[in-house]
């Protein structure tokens, strides 16, 4: 299960955990116009990790995730 909330300098997205148990921590995704945050509570710690990505490493992991193993890189298309 997911949520996608639209706030005045981000777009945040929660992922709900619904597998099976053990379950995992929500994670939340905050869409800024120069970055993105990937965060998660750890209970281990009890504290929040945060993950940034620039808006060029989310758009590789998106394409990463359909590619078998291997180094790549992404190219803008010629007109």
């Amino acid at each position: 299960m997911f949520t996608i909330e639209h706030e005045f300098d981000a777009t945040v997205i929660t992922l709900v955990d619904e597998g099976a148990v053990p379950l995992q921590e929500d994670v939340v995704v905050n869409s800024f116009a120069e970055c993105v945050t990937v965060e998660q509570y750890d209970p281990r710690t009890d504290s929040v990790v945060k993950v940034t990505l620039s808006p060029e490493q989310l758009r590789d992991l998106a394409a990463a995730l359909d590619l078998p193993e291997g180094v790549y890189q992404l190219r803008e298309a010629e007109a």
